[in-house]
């Protein structure tokens, strides 16, 4: 399975994420977390087409991307680890500017939430979870990459990655993928953290 940059020679190509729907519990519930601890606005509630009896909300993650939640007044919070089979979602992630690091702690802290910080060798994360104890991710980039050269980016520094033999993408490694390809990408000021993997 090779990992490239390059489009597959596929019958289409998508353009984007239009949105990811999560079965949440109650609107209360959803929105506490999602609108009132990460800022998410709510754009969008009406019922769910398929279901009525349900409501489906939909929150802007703060760059047009629209996250969505089947909710149902009466439905009960499921704060304990959500279970994880093939087909089911592990996380959701979303991004943070670095300078706000310091920020999204506190703000954890202050809801008495609990979460893990790693550095993931690209990126750095802070790792907690939804009031329905799905896993969430808030990442931020090391280095101001663009938008438009993300994908060959990554590309690249997966394959530094594997002429280097590591078992994961390191810091050191994107910095050279970010010099081979001529960007100048400043790093970004984020607190050090465990590297690697570890226990959500």
């Amino acid at each position: 399975m090779n990992v490239t940059d390059d489009y597959p020679d596929s019958p289409f190509r998508t353009t984007g994420t239009d949105h990811v729907t999560v079965w949440g519990s109650n609107p209360d519930n959803v929105l506490s977390f999602y609108r009132d601890l990460l800022g998410m606005r709510l754009v969008l509630r009406q019922p769910n087409l398929d279901d009525p009896s349900q409501t489906h909300l939909f929150l802007d993650t703060g760059d047009g991307t629209v996250l969505t939640f089947f909710v149902n007044e009466g439905r009960d919070a499921h704060a304990g680890p959500q279970r994880t089979n093939v087909g089911a979602v592990h996380h959701l992630a979303f991004s943070f500017e670095p300078e706000r690091f310091a920020d999204v702690a506190k703000a954890l802290d202050d809801d008495g939430r609990g979460y893990n910080v790693f550095d993931r060798g690209i990126f750095q994360s802070l790792y907690t979870r939804d009031n329905d104890g799905l896993i969430v991710e808030l990442s931020t980039d090391k280095y101001g990459i663009p938008d438009e050269r993300r994908a060959e980016v990554l590309a690249t520094t997966q394959r530094i990655r594997e002429e280097d033999g590591a078992d994961y993408a390191e810091d050191e490694h994107l910095r050279a993928a970010l010099e081979e390809l001529g960007i100048d990408a400043e790093p970004r000021e984020i607190p050090d953290a465990p590297s690697g993997v570890g226990d959500l």
